[in-house]
């Protein structure tokens, strides 16, 4: 719902919800309150700045009040840098469930979580049982080993193929014995649809962190999920919406006693901008680098 409501008594016409709007949906009106411009409601995609923004509380949009939003309250950077550095993917996990009450505070982070364009076009399958995790852990492998007992397949498969044994010896290389799983799909419409999940699952791996919760980013994971179709239901993805990512998560069955000393990425630091001469050649190949995968 797009409405805005202002308490004037409490507004002081300082206009900074109408500078804030991204899509100049809000102007003054006579009176200098704000008010939606001609076609703001159609363009104002919900970022809910404008209430954010508002020093006195004084804007309520959608019918929230702004009396039952959070205050706003930063970490100190040394905690935010210590709980990156001190992030590891967990592979080992106790044979335990998390419990509700963690499960819920997890959970209740989402709904912050941003999205290209506000779109909030995600879906969230948790497994939040061991036995359904269980059963998805025995499904995906016995169907790994059906396919590569494929001639075909298993040459499809590349290096893949040499796990043959350990799936039918019952390893669990999938998914590594994590009692709980995460899996992010978007809206195939969505203008991020491949980026969203990405950064979904990048403020759930801190967050879970901050709770005391192991997770590891599981490649094998997502490509069994794009390439088992029956999964789509069994996640309870919607229709119209793709498997982006998946997270295992559980309570870690190991402690770190220190971070590690990580190799710096190339960093280009630029502080002026040139003009440059590039031949047809050097920029088809620029532009088909730019879209391999």
């Amino acid at each position: 719902m797009k409405t805005i409501e202002i308490n004037k008594e409490k507004c002081v016409q300082c206009g900074m919800c109408i500078k804030d709007c991204l899509t100049c949906s809000l102007e003054f009106d006579s009176e200098k309150y704000p008010k939606f411009a001609q076609g703001g409601e159609e363009r104002c995609f919900a970022c809910q700045h404008c209430m954010a923004i508002c020093p006195t509380g004084a804007l309520s949009f959608g019918g929230k009040n702004p009396k039952d939003a959070g205050k706003v309250k930063f970490p100190k950077p040394d905690d935010v840098l210590s709980l990156i550095k001190s992030r590891r993917s967990i592979r080992q996990y106790k044979d335990e469930e998390i419990s509700q009450e963690v499960f819920d505070k997890l959970k209740n982070m989402f709904p912050y979580i941003p999205t290209g364009c506000n779109t909030n076009t995600l879906h969230f399958s948790i497994i939040e049982s061991k036995s359904a995790m269980d059963k998805i852990r025995e499904k995906v492998r016995l169907n790994l080993i059906k396919a590569l007992s494929n001639p075909v397949l298993s040459k499809l498969a590349g290096k893949f193929a040499k796990y043959k044994t350990n799936f039918e010896n019952g390893e669990d290389l999938i998914f590594r014995g994590a009692p709980h799983m995460i899996v992010v799909s978007s809206s195939i419409h969505a203008p991020c649809a491949n980026v969203d999940p990405i950064i979904a699952l990048s403020y759930i791996e801190l967050y879970a962190q901050s709770l005391g919760l192991g997770t590891c980013w599981c490649g094998f994971a997502q490509a069994c999920f794009k390439l088992m179709p029956e999964f789509g239901k069994m996640l309870d993805i919607p229709d119209g919406y793709k498997p982006v990512y998946v997270m295992l998560l559980g309570i870690p069955d190991v402690k770190y006693a220190r971070t590690t000393i990580p190799e710096s990425f190339p960093i280009s630091e630029i502080r002026e901008i040139e003009d440059v001469n590039q031949t047809f050649t050097e920029k088809a190949r620029r532009l088909l680098l730019n879209f391999i995968r």
